[in-house]
């Protein structure tokens, strides 16, 4: 990778580029390289946003705010609130350099030549370079230069969410220790979306796959808002061994400002999210990438319907998973869970309402 290179294609990247451009521009990059379905898209790497705050002179006043806000261990909701307003209106009121806007715009023209299409719609994606679930946020279903434009800023801005203040503060990490990249990935055209567990998160059965989902964008999942439908399956046979049928009462779909949760039919409410077929395709593509990446995996999947069966599962992100059992928590990240779940019961109420193409992932 070249020092003055700081826009990449996926195809360009792969897990050793961490550093450079965040892990899940990393992931996506070693995704799309093991010739797996990742729908395309580019990095904006973390030495742009470095270049963006230094060409702005936003990396000055955020050094000398955060220099004097003290210790904020231990402090309040309130105060983290009050100190992330601060900070990303530092960065959102900003101007991003000119010769910065025209390498994102000229990757955004280039991604849509290759498509086929104007205004091809993306997810602006955040991507620090260690997995910090829940902190950062994510803009859906998002069309036109002057729109990727704003919300790659507003991504940049959201290293500084108060659930990021807070859990760095409550960790011992610097307020400003975390710098992000960017992934801005073609959307998927999702009716059904989730996340898979390659092997069972609270018991750690590595014999089994976990799949939660739902109609819709996957974030009708992650935010933990709505029923979901649940099946765990045999890894090897492929059998499902259970099956849970949620009420869906609501979905995340696109919509012209982003994303929105909207009351599903009631006929569609307890109809199962994905047919047998789709299970096994999910299962398989998660073994698929559990054995390219040598560790089990949390993964992110939407259904296209514009493809073939079995060919219509595209990967949307990964990561190593965690096993949750039997993992005693030291007394700091106690705290640091107790200070982002304030922020997610504060988070979800307004997420309910309308997401305006936000992901709460926790």
């Amino acid at each position: 990778m070249g020092a003055e290179k700081l826009v990449f294609w996926f195809e360009e990247l792969g897990k050793e580029h961490n550093d450079a451009v965040g892990k899940k521009c990393a992931n996506l990059g070693e995704m799309t390289r093991m010739g797996l379905p990742v729908p395309p898209g580019f990095a904006l790497s973390i030495g742009m946003y470095e270049r963006f705050l230094r060409e702005s002179a936003v990396d000055k006043k955020i050094s000398s705010y955060v220099s004097g806000v003290g210790n904020l261990s231990g402090a309040s909701i309130t105060r983290f609130e009050e100190v992330s307003r601060h900070l990303r209106s530092m960065i959102e009121e900003a101007t991003v350099p000119e010769d910065v806007e025209a390498e994102i715009v000229s990757h955004y023209e280039q991604l849509c030549d290759r498509l086929g299409a104007l205004d091809v719609a993306v997810s602006v994606r955040s991507a620090g370079t260690a997995s910090r679930p829940g902190m950062f946020e994510t803009y859906l279903n998002v069309k036109g230069k002057g729109e990727v434009l704003r919300k790659v800023k507003k991504v940049w801005a959201s290293a500084f969410t108060p659930r990021a203040i807070a859990f760095r503060a409550n960790k011992g990490i610097a307020v400003d220790g975390d710098k992000l990249g960017v992934a801005v990935v073609k959307m998927v055209n999702a009716r059904s979306a989730g996340i898979g567990f390659t092997a069972d998160p609270v018991t750690g059965d590595a014999s089994k796959v976990v799949i939660e989902a739902n109609w819709g964008l996957g974030e009708g999942v992650v935010s933990g808002e709505e029923s979901v439908d649940r099946f765990v399956v045999d890894k090897q046979s492929l059998e499902v061994l259970e099956r849970a049928v949620g009420k869906k009462l609501k979905q995340v779909v696109n919509t012209e400002e982003g994303a929105e949760w909207r009351d599903m039919p009631p006929e569609m409410q307890s109809v199962p999210c994905l047919t047998d077929s789709e299970i096994k395709g999910v299962v398989e593509l998660a073994k698929h990438l559990e054995e390219k990446l040598g560790q089990a995996q949390d993964m992110e999947w939407a259904i296209d319907p514009d493809f073939p069966d079995r060919q219509n599962v595209f990967l949307l992100q990964t990561r190593p998973e965690k096993i949750f059992a039997g993992k005693p928590e030291s007394a700091t990240d106690q705290l640091a869970d107790k200070m982002v779940s304030g922020f997610r019961q504060i988070d979800l109420s307004e997420a309910k309402k309308k997401i305006k193409g936000i992901e709460f992932r926790f």
